[in-house]
Order: C-alpha cells, then structure tokens, then sequence
C-alpha cells in the first residue's frame, strides 16, 4: 500500500497536501505526560521500546497526522558513544564530560560500536512498525553533527555557543575531528534505522544559524550532504529530509542528493520556493505560536496553500509544536491542511 507521505517526498501528485509537526509526540499531549510520568524521566522513556512506541503513536490516532515520527533524542547518539548524558530539570541536557581536546575525543567509540548500544531505538521501531497502520509512513531523525557537537563541546544548551565557536576559529581540526566522529556514527546509526523499518529520514540541524553563512558549508551542511548521499547510496527508496534552522542566507548555496527541504518559520515560504521549489520538495513552515489561534493558524495555512499550490510540499510548522498549546487546536491545523489542499 502507498503511503501518502512517501509519495509527497517524491514529489508525486496526493489526494491532498500531507502534513505532519515536529514534535508532535510531546509535552502537549495529556497522554504524552501520563507516560513519562510512568517512565520516571525522559532518558527513561526514551530507553524504553514499549513506552516509545506508544508514545510515538499517539499523535496518529489522537491528532490525525499522516506520518507517525519515532520517540527518540538526537543526544542518544554522543550518550552511546561515552559521553555521560543526564535530563536536569528545569535546564535541559547535560554532558558530565564535555569534549576539550584530542584526547577527550579519543575516549569515545565510534561507527559500528557505538550504533551497534542503540538497540532500544531499533526495537521501539519495530514495535510501531508492528501497530502503525499500513497507509501511515514512520520517520527516523538524527539531529546533525553540527548541532551534536554543539551541545558535545559546550555540554549543555547554549545562547551564544562561544566555546563551539571558539573552537572553530581557533583549532578548527579537532571541531572537524568531532564533526567525522559524529558522522561516521549517524551513518550507521541511521542504516540501522531503516533496517528496522523507518519510511523516512530527517536530519536537524537545529542550530544552523549559529554558524555565520560563509563558514556554513564547511562545518555543517558538508557533513549533512555526506550522511545523505551515504544512505541513497544504499537506500535510493528511502526519502531523506534536511532540516537546518535559521539558514535563509544559505538557500542559494543549497545542493546535494535528498528529497525535502525543510523550511522554517523565518524563512518566507515564497523565497524557498523561488530558489530550492525546482530542485527539492519543501516542508514547513507555519510559525509554531500561530497554533494558540485557530483563526490565525487558518489564515496561515491558507497563505501556504495559496503559495505551494498543493505542489511539492508538505505541511508542517517551522520548528516544534510547543509544550502549552492545547490539542484541539493542533487538531485544527491538521484539518485545515487536509482541507485546503484537497484535489
């Protein structure tokens, strides 16, 4: 059975727009929050097959999205590779051991080994392969090397990323170091994915825009491209979407073999399409706090409509679903999409 979304990244003609949010198995949903609750913490759930999967399929049947995208973090991945990650409330993701030198870096696995401790994400995705319905396409993700070495350096979040930064200006070999350790670990990482049975793979960078536009290629989206041709090397069936934050400066200088472009909510949907709309489906890209109104969220989604023309696109937000924005109204934003876009 074809899967709408998987005919959408190929940019073939659907009975409407699919459409689908990031962070959309998350803090609100009520749902969502009774099972963490049962986990414990968050690193729990994400440890825990049965209770990803769950958590993964809520959105499905509670909001009516057409792609299901796995419970995960992008910080397993430096997590099994040595670094000592923990969830402190109120602050986020902490890295005991953040790396310094060639010699912190030479303490972690790499590659095989280090994929190769990620069974508990393997497992959560057979689990919702098992229950997802036929019709109903499953994401993989990984965030990108960049941003995994942003929160690897500096150790935690960061406003200002001064430490990674520091490092890219003044010993550029060792950042270049991390970023193909990193890499040559997502590439495996997500082969494994697919072998599990993911449809789709998007990569995040979350923190794009934190690197000045000239630099951008060289030390992250050159990575990203990497991963991307490594895997339609093996998987030409697999649709792969990039997703790097903040990044409008750098849309002239897009390349490399993917499918979709995601693009975010400061970036006008009229410009991505006038230079990526020939060359890439794109995703996105309703502002995330249009979501607290039901009348702004329809006035946006029509705009999109109006501009993509339900062609070679995908609706989403431009980032994540925030945590406070009540269900009824994401509900809205999914009917709408479907509505405007139906042939």
């Amino acid at each position: 059975m074809s899967k709408i979304f998987v005919d959408a990244c190929f940019g073939k003609e659907t009975p409407y727009t699919p459409v689908w949010m990031m962070r959309q198995a998350g803090r609100y949903l009520p749902q969502y929050m009774k099972v963490r609750k049962e986990a414990g913490d968050f690193l729990n759930l994400c440890h825990d097959p049965k209770k990803a999967c769950e958590v993964t399929l809520q959105p499905i049947d509670i909001v009516g999205v057409d792609a299901a995208i796995l419970f995960s973090d992008i910080l397993v991945i430096p997590n099994e590779m040595g670094m000592h990650l923990e969830f402190i409330q109120g602050e986020g993701p902490n890295f005991k051991n953040p790396i310094a030198s060639q010699d912190n870096l030479d303490e972690l696995i790499q590659g095989e080994e280090a994929a190769n401790k990620l069974t508990y994400v393997y497992d959560a995705i057979k689990l919702v392969r098992e229950e997802l319905a036929h019709d109903k396409a499953l994401i993989g993700f990984t965030g990108s090397p960049w941003t995994l070495a942003t929160y690897m350096i500096e150790g935690k979040g960061s406003k200002t990323y001064n430490i990674c930064k520091k490092m890219m200006y003044s010993n550029p070999c060792l950042l270049h170091n991390i970023l193909r350790k990193v890499t040559d670990t997502i590439k495996i990482y997500m082969e494994k994915q697919i072998q599990a049975g993911i449809d789709v793979v998007q990569i995040f960078d979350s923190w794009a825009s934190a690197i000045e536009p000239s630099m951008y290629d060289e030390f992250s989206w050159s990575y990203m491209v990497e991963i991307a041709e490594h895997l339609k090397e093996k998987y030409p069936h697999i649709p792969i979407i990039m997703f790097p934050k903040g990044v409008p400066a750098f849309l002239d200088k897009v390349y490399g073999n993917f499918n979709v472009f995601g693009v975010d909510w400061g970036t006008p949907m009229s410009l991505a399409k006038e230079k990526l709309g020939d060359k890439y489906v794109l995703q996105g890209n309703m502002e995330p706090c249009r979501l607290y109104s039901k009348e702004k969220t329809t006035a946006c989604v029509e705009k999109i409509q109006e501009i993509m023309q339900g062609k070679r696109h995908i609706f989403n937000l431009g980032h994540g679903i925030l945590p406070d924005v009540p269900v009824e109204n994401a509900i809205h934003f999914i009917k709408e999409c479907q509505r405007v876009s139906k042939k």
